[in-house]
């Protein structure tokens, strides 16, 4: 993978902790700059340390995602910066309690679609232009299961999750009718083995369930300049042989 990423810029939301802390290894592993975003400054910090010890850059973002001005203004602060962002991977998301739908609290529910579906939004809205100054741009969302299969007691984060998906889906396809050279896809990860599935999961058995860094291979051939593909949902498929 080293080389691959080479002087891309690229920013990585919820990157302190699983999925986006993994995929943000691997960019810097790979060249890339990235900028580590998540609201936990020494988790942050403890990424920037795995980064550096690797031979890599990045710079540190500690920022709510519900802060609705200071995504806005992240998007000036990397023009000012670098002029244009290569990569974005939405990877930060937040579950919430699983509960029946009419005992979900106000608060939770504002909560979930802020973080999963709103901050995705404002990032578009900031984000946009630097993108598309790239001369090969690649966004991708992570998405799930659960905005699809109607699980009970999942109502609030597959609800935002199932919008996000909407949401990404018809940006596609007018970055496609601008004939725009962004390419932006979303990719269920399915299973991995992280704190959040251990929180939903406690009595799983976490050394049959594929780690981080096994699951972001795909994720990571989406965000690749020669790969073309537009406007799907890619999921991880573990090959044959594969060991956790």
């Amino acid at each position: 993978m080293a080389g691959l990423f080479s002087g891309k810029i690229a920013l990585i939301t919820g990157a302190s902790r699983g999925l986006g802390r993994a995929t943000a290894l691997a960019l810097a592993k790979g060249g890339a700059h990235v900028i580590l975003l998540a609201k936990q400054t020494a988790a942050l910090r403890a990424a920037d340390d795995a980064i550096r010890r690797e031979g890599g850059s990045a710079t540190l973002t500690p920022l709510d995602l519900t802060d609705g001005a200071g995504l806005d203004r992240l998007g000036a602060a990397i023009f000012e910066r670098w002029g244009r962002l290569d990569i974005l991977v939405g990877s930060a998301s937040a579950l919430g309690a699983l509960s029946p739908v009419s005992h979900i609290q106000p608060a939770l529910w504002d909560e979930i679609l802020a973080v999963n579906l709103t901050a995705n939004w404002r990032l578009i809205r900031s984000l946009e232009p630097l993108l598309r100054q790239s001369p090969a741009g690649r966004a991708v969302f992570l998405t799930c299961d659960e905005a699809r299969q109607k699980k009970p007691y999942w109502s609030a984060y597959a609800s935002s999750k199932a919008a996000l998906k909407t949401l990404i889906l018809i940006w596609a396809r007018e970055m496609a009718e601008a004939e725009s050279k962004l390419r932006i896809n979303l990719y269920d990860p399915v299973a991995a083995a992280t704190v959040t599935r251990r929180a939903i999961y406690p009595g799983e058995d976490l050394s049959l369930i594929p780690k981080p860094e096994e699951v972001i291979k795909p994720l990571l051939s989406l965000l690749d300049e020669k790969n073309a593909r537009h406007g799907e949902i890619v999921s991880f498929k573990r090959q044959k042989g594969d060991q956790t």
